[in-house]
C-alpha cells in the first residue's frame, strides 16, 4: 500500500575526499535483504560525480527499520538523495541552514526524535539516514556527490568503501575516468580483495579513458566455505592514477561555456628552502606524541637538500633555539640536529605565541645579514598539540602579532597533533600567513602523517604564481593568484567563457624560479576543446559548470576563515548562492530529507566543519590501508608446538629424509630426549630450482648492521634488512623497486609502501591487494605479504608468530634472477659448486661461492614459508 502525502523530515549530511562506504545496519538479524547495490562513478577531468543506489526488501512479516549509512570523502559535497517505497519518491531538498532547522526545531517541539546525525573519521565524514519499512515493501536509496579530486604527491585518489554487511545478489562497481590529457598510470588498491575477488575485477584503458569494473557473484562473495553467509567485502577500494603533462603552460579544458586550467609543469628545479621547524615540547605532548615526532623529526631532516638551510625551535613554557642562526643541511649538521631531535623531552606549558615569533626574528635577521640564498623560498612549519596556556593566550592576539610579524614574507605551516588543540585557530594563523592547516591523527602512523605533510612542502618549483585571460574573453574566474607552486601538487583556475569569445583561447602563466622569472603560453581551439567532451559514458551534463561551483564554493569558504567579520558576511552569501544554485550541501546549507506521513524521526543532514570535532569522542583511525575497519577474522591455524618425544623417531623416518640424504639417520635418544628444544626456522630458507640441492637454509650469526642482502640490476630488485641475532628476526626489510619506483619497508609493526614521496602504512595481516603497472601486491590475513610480477622475481615478507616470532624473507621463482645477482644471499645465485658429501660424516659438506668455502651441515629446521605452525625439514644449513 502506498504511503499517502509524505510528512517531512530532517536528514543527515557530511561529505568529504573520494570515499564511499555503504552500509544496510542490522540487515540480518532483521530479514532486511539488500537484492542490488551499484556505485557509478564517473571522473571527468579530475572531476567526480559518485551514484550509489541500494536497493532493499523487507521479508520479515512486520514493520523493520532500515538504515542507509556512508561514509564520503570530506572534500565532496552532497548534490542529491533520494528514497523511493513502493514506487512513492521522497527527496532530499536542500535549503539554508537557517531555514533547514527551523523544520528541525519544529520536529522536536512535536515531540518526535530528532537527531543531527554527524560523524568524522580522518577523511570521511558519515551520511546516515533510517526508515520504516511495511512487510514484503522495496525500498531504493540514492544519494549522489562530487568533488574535484585533488592532486596529492603525484597522484589522483578516488576511493570508496565497501560494507554492505550481507551478500548482495546483484553487486556492482564501475568507475570511468575520461581525461583529455592522456592518462599515465592507473593503479587499483583493495583492503579487502582476494584472489577469487580478483577474477571479478576488470580495468579497460586507452590512452585517454579508462574503465574499472567490479561484479563479483555471490560465491565470491562469501567469506569461507565454513561462512557461507557472511561476506568479505569490508574496506577501501581505491582507483589512483595520474596524467600526461606535455605542454609546460598546463591544460585548458573546455565544456558548455566553462573552462578550466590546470597547470602542474614538469622538469623544474627545486628552489632552495629556509625552513625553521617549531616543536611543541610541552606536557601534553608526552610518552608516544614526543617520541612520534622525534622520529618523525630525524627522518625529515634526512630528507632536506644540500642548498637548504634550517634551524630548530623547541617550545614550552619558553621556546628554545637549536642554533642562534640557520645552518645549513650537510651532513655534520643534520646528523648534530638529529641527535638533538632525539634528546628532546616534553614537559611544562605551551607558548605559542612567542614561539612562532622567535622563528620569524631568526628568518628576519638572516634575510638583514643577507644569510639567505637569492631566490629561496622561507617557510615555518609549526606542531603543536593544544591551546596556548603561556605568556599570550589569546588567540585573536596570538594570530594579530603572528601576522604582523611575518607581513607577507614567510609561509606559516601548521600541525595540530590530536584533537586537545583548536583547529580553527591553527587554521586561520596559516591561511593569514599563506600555507595551510593539517590535523595529525593520534595513532600507530602518526610519525607517518607528519613525514607525508612534509614531502608536500619539501619541494617548491615556484613562488608567486600568477594566470593571466584576456579580459574579454572570460568572467567569474576562480583564485588566480598561488604564493607557492610544490612539486606533486597542481594549480587549477576555473571560469566562466564571455558570448562572442574568440576561436582561439590563449593563457599566460608567470611565475618566479630560483634564479629569475619565467611566463609559460599556452593555447586552446574552443571547438576542438568542446568536441572532446561528446562522450557520454564517461561525462555526467554541465560537468564543468559543477566543477566551476564547487572550487568557486571551496574557495569562498576558505577566504571566510582569514577574512575580517566586515567582509565575511559577502564571501558567505555568494557561497550560499551557488550552494542552493547547483544543490550542494555545503557548511551554510542543510539537506531535508523527507519521510513517510506518521514516521517519527527527523533528520537533518549538514555538513560538519574540521573544527567541530573538537573534543569529539569520534573515531580517529584512518579509513584508508591502515586501519580497514572490521575486516574478517583470520582463519583458523593450528598453533605450533614442540614434536612431542615418543613420536620423534617416526617423523624423522618420513620427513626428515629426502633424496639427498637418504643415508641420513637421527638417533633416537637424542630424538627422545625429554627436554628437546623446539625447532628454529634458519634466518633465510633460499628456494635453489634446477640445483642439485633445491633448498638451502642460512643463519646469519654474525651482526652486521644494516646489509644488502639481494641486489640484481637486471631484475631492477633490491633487497636489505636489519638481522638482530639475539633475537633470531629482522627489525626490518627494505625492498627497492626499479619500475615501478616503489619502496616497501616492513617493520614488526607495519609495512610502509612508499612511491613517488607518497607513503601508506598497512598492518599486518589486513587483507590488501594492489595492482600497479608492473607490480602486483598482496597481503592475506595470514599476514605473508608478496609482490610479484609474471617475469620478476617474487619477494615475500612474513609477519612470522612461529617460533623466533617476527619479521621474515621469502623468494620465489628465483630462476629469474640475472647473472648480475649480488649481496649478503642474493651470491648463492651465482655459480655454487657443490664438494661431495664427507666420506666420515654424511651430515656435512663444503659449498663454494664465488671463490670462497662455506660449510654446510644437515640440520632440522622449521619452513615459515607457509605460514604458522610451519613444517619440520631436513635442509642443508650454512652460517653467514
Amino acid at each position: 500500500m502506498k504511503t499517502p502525502a509524505p510528512g517531512r523530515a530532517c536528514g543527515v549530511v557530511l561529505v568529504l575526499l573520494s570515499l564511499a562506504t555503504l552500509q544496510t545496519l542490522r540487515a540480518q538479524k532483521n530479514d532486511i535483504d539488500i537484492y542490488s547495490l551499484t556505485v557509478d562513478s564517473r571522473v571527468s577531468s579530475r572531476f567526480a560525480h559518485t551514484v550509489v543506489t541500494s536497493r532493499v526488501v523487507n521479508k520479515a512479516s512486520t514493520l523493520q527499520e532500515v538504515t542507509f549509512q556512508m561514509e564520503l570523502p570530506k572534500k565532496a559535497f552532497i548534490t542529491n538523495f533520494s528514497m523511493i517505497i513502493d514506487g512513492v519518491t521522497y527527496p532530499g531538498n536542500i535549503k539554508e541552514k537557517a531555514a533547514a532547522q527551523e523544520q528541525y526545531s519544529a520536529a522536536v517541539e512535536r515531540g518526535e526524535s530528532a537527531g543531527l546525525v554527524k560523524a568524522t573519521g580522518r577523511k570521511t565524514e558519515q551520511f546516515q539516514v533510517s526508515v520504516s519499512v511495511a512487510p514484503a515493501a522495496k525500498i531504493t536509496f540514492e544519494l549522489v556527490y562530487e568533488e574535484l579530486l585533488v592532486r596529492h604527491l603525484g597522484a589522483y585518489e578516488l576511493l570508496l568503501k565497501v560494507q554492505p554487511q550481507q551478500l548482495v545478489k546483484h553487486l556492482q562497481m564501475d568507475i570511468y575516468i575520461f581525461e583529455p590529457q592522456g592518462i599515465s598510470f592507473l593503479e587499483t588498491e583493495s583492503t579487502f580483495m582476494t584472489n577469487e575477488l580478483a577474477e571479478a575485477l576488470t580495468t579497460t584503458q586507452n590512452k585517454t579513458k579508462a574503465h574499472v569494473r567490479f561484479r563479483p557473484t555471490l560465491s565470491q562473495q562469501q567469506k569461507s566455505p565454513e561462512q557461507q553467509q557472511d561476506t568479505v567485502l569490508d574496506g577501501n577500494f581505491i582507483v589512483r592514477y595520474d596524467v600526461d603533462r606535455t605542454v609546460s603552460g598546463g591544460s585548458i579544458q573546455i565544456e558548455n561555456g566553462y573552462f578550466v586550467h590546470y597547470f602542474a609543469p614538469e622538469h623544474l628545479a627545486t628552489i632552495p628552502k629556509n625552513v625553521i621547524f617549531v616543536i611543541d615540547k610541552s606536557g601534553s605532548m608526552s610518552g608516544r606524541k614526543i617520541q612520534q615526532t622525534r622520529e618523525a623529526l630525524i627522518k625529515i631532516l634526512g630528507d632536506l637538500g644540500p642548498r637548504d638551510q634550517f634551524n630548530l625551535i623547541s617550545f614550552s613554557g619558553e621556546a628554545t633555539p637549536w642554533k642562534p642562526q640557520l645552518v645549513a643541511a650537510s651532513a655534520e649538521n643534520v646528523n648534530e640536529a638529529k641527535s638533538y631531535a632525539t634528546a628532546i623531552q616534553a614537559q611544562g606549558g605551551t607558548n605559542i605565541n612567542d614561539a612562532i615569533l622567535m622563528a620569524v626574528q631568526l628568518l628576519e635577521r638572516a634575510n638583514r645579514e643577507e644569510l639567505l640564498p637569492p631566490g629561496s623560498v622561507t617557510l615555518i612549519i609549526l606542531l603543536t598539540d593544544g591551546d596556548p596556556t603561556v605568556g599570550e593566550t589569546n588567540p585573536s592576539e596570538i594570530q594579530k602579532n603572528v601576522q604582523e610579524a611575518i607581513d607577507g614574507q614567510h609561509s606559516l605551516f601548521c600541525l595540530g597533533f590530536g584533537f586537545d588543540v583548536s583547529y580553527a585557530f591553527l587554521e586561520k594563523l596559516a591561511l593569514d600567513n599563506g600555507g595551510l592547516a593539517r590535523r595529525i591523527y593520534e595513532d600507530s602512523d602518526s610519525a607517518l602523517q607528519l613525514q607525508d605533510f612534509y614531502q608536500e612542502v619539501a619541494n617548491p618549483l615556484m613562488t608567486s604564481v600568477a594566470f593571466e585571460y584576456p579580459s574579454n574573453t572570460v568572467e567569474a574566474v576562480t583564485q588566480d593568484a598561488f604564493r607557492l607552486f610544490f612539486k606533486g601538487s597542481e594549480l587549477v583556475v576555473a571560469g566562466k567563457l564571455r558570448d562572442q569569445s574568440p576561436d582561439v583561447f590563449s593563457a599566460k602563466v608567470r611565475g618566479q624560479l630560483h634564479m629569475g622569472n619565467i611566463t609559460f603560453v599556452t593555447e586552446s581551439r574552443v571547438a576542438e576543446q568542446e568536441k572532446a567532451f561528446w562522450s557520454p559514458r564517461y561525462i555526467f551534463h554541465s560537468f564543468m559548470e559543477r566543477l566551476w561551483a564547487y572550487l568557486t564554493i571551496q574557495q569562498l569558504l576558505e577566504q571566510t576563515v582569514s577574512t575580517p567579520d566586515a567582509e565575511k558576511q559577502a564571501l558567505e552569501a555568494r557561497a550560499l548562492n551557488l550552494s542552493l544554485s547547483y544543490s550542494f550541501v555545503t557548511p551554510l546549507t542543510s539537506m531535508v530529507i523527507t519521510k513517510p506521513e506518521g514516521q517519527e524521526q527527523s533528520q537533518v543532514a549538514e555538513k560538519p566543519v574540521e573544527n567541530e570535532n573538537r573534543h569529539r569522542n569520534v573515531h580517529s583511525g584512518p579509513p584508508g590501508p591502515l586501519h580497514p575497519p572490521r575486516l574478517p577474522h583470520p582463519p583458523h591455524r593450528t598453533p605450533w608446538r614442540p614434536t612431542p618425544p615418543d613420536v620423534m623417531p617416526r617423523l624423522s623416518a618420513t620427513s626428515f629424509l629426502d633424496e639427498h640424504d637418504m643415508d641420513l639417520r637421527i638417533k633416537e635418544t637424542t630424538a627422545a630426549s625429554p627436554h628437546h628444544a623446539p625447532i628454529q626456522p634458519p634466518s633465510v630458507i633460499l628456494p635453489l630450482p634446477g640445483r642439485s640441492v633445491d633448498r638451502l637454509c642460512v643463519d646469519l650469526k654474525r651482526s652486521q648492521g644494516p646489509t644488502n642482502l639481494l641486489s640484481d640490476p637486471g631484475q631492477g630488485i633490491e633487497v636489505t634488512g636489519h638481522y638482530e641475532t639475539e633475537k633470531g628476526h629482522f627489525s626490518w626489510i627494505e625492498v627497492t623497486f626499479e619500475k615501478p619506483q616503489l619502496q616497501v619497508r616492513a617493520s614488526p609493526e607495519h609495512v610502509v609502501v612508499t612511491r613517488n614521496r607518497r607513503s601508506s602504512a598497512y598492518k599486518w595481516k589486513k587483507t590488501l591487494y594492489s595492482v600497479m603497472p608492473g607490480l602486483k601486491m598482496t597481503m592475506d590475513k595470514a599476514g605473508l605479504l608478496l609482490l610479484s610480477s609474471p617475469d620478476r622475481v617474487t619477494i615475500g615478507l612474513l609477519s612470522w608468530d612461529g617460533p623466533g616470532a617476527g619479521l621474515r624473507l621469502l623468494l620465489r621463482d628465483t630462476d629469474r634472477f640475472s647473472s648480475h645477482i649480488s649481496g649478503t644471499l642474493g651470491q648463492f645465485y651465482q655459480d655454487v659448486l657443490w664438494e661431495p658429501l664427507a666420506a666420515a660424516d654424511d651430515s656435512k659438506r663444503t659449498l663454494k661461492v664465488q671463490g670462497h668455502d662455506h660449510s654446510a651441515t644437515r640440520d632440522l629446521k622449521l619452513d615459515y614459508q607457509e605460514g604458522p605452525p610451519g613444517t619440520e625439514i631436513s635442509c642443508w644449513s650454512v652460517e653467514l
